[in-house]
């Protein structure tokens, strides 16, 4: 079992960053994936960025690619999503979740845990 609790999530302005983070407990954390999705109002959940166990596995959304960049702190059993140049089209529910898998997937079917997500609005 994996608790999941986000935070950093707000209302910022289009262009800004912010910095969502995700603590996870009750599992060996360096020992799985992560990863985070996004809701916006009326759309489906959709994969943004996961990191995988290794330094340097990580893979991302063309919509994000280059913008956002996913971390892991093993220590603090926490990953980071750092979100940079924001867009109103960024504007979701944000969501980290767990994969106990051998690889990065991007559909959510593969995570077996999931947090309650942070809200982050960005307006123009």
């Amino acid at each position: 079992q994996v608790q999941l609790v986000e935070s950093g999530g707000g209302l910022v302005q289009a262009g800004v960053s912010l910095r969502l983070s995700c603590a996870a407990s009750g599992r060996t954390f360096s020992s799985i994936i992560m990863g985070w999705f996004r809701q916006a109002p009326g759309k489906e959940r959709e994969f943004v960025a996961a990191i995988g166990r290794f330094v340097g596995n990580t893979r991302y959304a063309d919509s994000v690619k280059g913008r956002f960049t996913v971390s892991r702190d093993n220590a603090k059993n926490t990953v980071y999503l750092q979100m940079n140049s924001l867009k109103p089209e960024d504007t979701a529910v944000y969501y980290c979740a767990a994969d106990a898998g051998a690889i990065i997937r991007v559909g959510q079917t593969a995570y077996e845990y999931w947090g309650q997500g942070t809200q982050v609005t960005v307006s123009s």
